[in-house]
């Protein structure tokens, strides 16, 4: 046989494809004929008894199979019987028989009809469905004679009528901003994307397991703050009409979560959004899920602690195993998770001391820092910092330890020496991942230290910040010593599914407007 193409086959590569609103006007013209013709209503209605197509294929029997497929068949059929529904990603009609394979959250299984099996209007249905149409098929678990598991369907109805033509049906939606512009086609097309959503979920409920087996509350505090404070960062403002007042969406919820330990709940927490009016990148969203937990009595170790089991529990019990891939890295969250201290990378970095004000102010001049001869120390010295990130093993969990005080005014100075705080981060393939403190909890001191930091931040962001009054009355009050903890839970999503894009999973990322600049 020949492999140089047919003149038939020329003749339909040279014919042009149909426009998308050509494939819509086919639809719909096909839609009004089920209509009149058939009289079908093509957008369903309640359908009991559906089983996933996953474990309809699991109910497959082979000596079933064989006893009806044998030259003397059962009188009752044997075959396990089922009811399945599911988005028709294939279609293929061979005369009196039609083959579809059906998709839905669990994966794929073939529907075949004969028309033997089917009145005359259903099995014209059968054969006439559109990729993307919601179809609904009953009748036993067999197989083909290709050895393809298959429902053979003795009733079968259409549910929905896709009006929209699907992408390109053997690669799905590939385009990653069009992936995550039309995540509702990306999460049929591609299997993959909902996997991870699966597992994002799945992920979530097993670290809410967690924190309730170690006596954890749950919690929820305000998304919209009269006050925009919990962290350093620009906020989202927005204005309520009745009261006539200004409100932030919240950076975190922090001060609302230590007023509570204040009030006498021993150990909070809570998963919810945050809102920062900031950049967007592969590992920046500006409206993201945040894990805060508070412990009265705890510490940053106790904090480390938590973090560097809860990490190794995800991995090991819901992924299946504490060696994951990651782009171009392999992390082990089975090892002990490494300590350095924030002065030690600094100094490997730029090979200079961070008390060194001298050279701190060089260093950053030769970096072209704005105002490095007259901004803060402590500002020059976190402005540097992102370089010294760079010399942690993108591949070993690391704990970054002992921030200086002046970056961290929430956090607990050390006691033997106030220009370092007990702060830590967790770095992981080249990511932040959490913060973990020992809670300031003395009034006056915190009081000083929102003080100092309004004074040298940059107006910016400091015009949207004020002191949290309310907060410091709050400590007066008497807040227990505690830990404190930060999670970034996309980020830990992103790692725990060898995922490196946030968007990937963020069900509906923040994009900028469609044909935009």
């Amino acid at each position: 046989m020949s492999d140089s193409p047919s003149q038939a086959d020329t003749a339909a590569a040279s014919k042009p494809m149909p426009s998308d609103s050509e494939l819509v006007a086919n639809r719909r013209a096909k839609l009004k004929r089920w209509r009149e013709d058939l009289g079908l209503q093509p957008y369903g209605n309640r359908v009991d008894d559906l089983v996933s197509l996953a474990d309809a294929r699991s109910m497959f029997d082979h000596a079933a199979a064989d006893a009806m497929s044998a030259e003397d068949p059962p009188a009752e059929d044997p075959r396990p019987r089922t009811r399945v529904a599911g988005r028709v990603m294939q279609h293929r009609a061979m005369g009196k028989l039609t083959f579809m394979s059906l998709r839905d959250s669990t994966g794929d299984l073939q529907v075949s009809v004969s028309k033997a099996d089917l009145p005359v209007e259903q099995f014209k249905l059968a054969s006439k469905v559109d990729y993307g149409d919601i179809v609904v098929a009953e009748g036993p678990v067999g197989m083909t004679k290709r050895g393809e598991i298959c429902v053979w369907a003795e009733s079968f109805e259409v549910h929905c009528k896709s009006l929209a033509p699907p992408p390109e049906k053997f690669h799905g939606l590939t385009d990653p901003e069009a992936r995550a512009r039309r995540r509702y086609v990306d999460m049929y097309t591609n299997p993959d994307t909902m996997r991870t959503f699966v597992a994002r979920s799945t992920l979530v409920t097993a670290t809410r397991t967690f924190m309730q087996n170690r006596n954890f509350l749950e919690v929820e505090t305000p998304m919209m703050h009269p006050v925009a404070g919990g962290a350093a960062a620009r906020p989202f403002v927005t204005h309520h009409n009745t009261l006539d007042i200004e409100l932030y969406m919240r950076i975190a919820p922090e001060l609302y979560l230590k007023r509570l330990l204040v009030g006498g709940m021993p150990k909070v927490y809570e998963i919810n959004r945050n809102f920062r009016n900031e950049g967007i990148s592969r590992r920046h969203n500006p409206e993201f899920t945040m894990m805060e937990v508070y412990e009265a009595f705890g510490d940053r170790a106790s904090m480390l602690e938590l973090t560097e089991s809860l990490f190794r529990h995800l991995a090991d019990t819901v992924i299946g195993t504490t060696t994951i891939e990651w782009g171009e890295f392999t992390i082990d969250y089975a090892k002990p998770f490494a300590h350095v201290t924030y002065a030690d990378l600094f100094e490997q970095a730029h090979g200079i001391d961070m008390r060194d004000e001298a050279a701190v102010r060089q260093a950053a001049q030769a970096k072209g820092i704005e105002n490095a001869d007259t901004r803060d120390h402590w500002l020059l010295v976190d402005d540097l910092f992102e370089a010294a990130e760079a010399k942690i093993d993108p591949e070993t969990p690391t704990f970054v330890v002992d921030f200086p005080s002046a970056t961290s005014p929430l956090a607990r100075p050390r006691e033997d020496d106030s220009t370092l705080a007990w702060r830590s981060e967790l770095f992981i393939a080249g990511m932040e991942l959490c913060n973990a403190y020992t809670e300031l909890n003395d009034p006056d001191v915190q009081r000083a230290y929102f003080t100092s930091q309004m004074g040298g931040m940059d107006d910016e962001a400091a015009a949207f910040r004020s002191m949290d009054s309310d907060f410091l009355e709050a400590l007066m009050v008497g807040m227990p010593p505690a830990g404190g903890l930060g999670i970034g839970i996309d980020r830990m999503i992103m790692l725990l599914t060898g995922c490196t894009s946030i968007r990937d999973v963020i069900l509906f990322p923040l994009l900028r407007p469609e044909g935009g600049a």
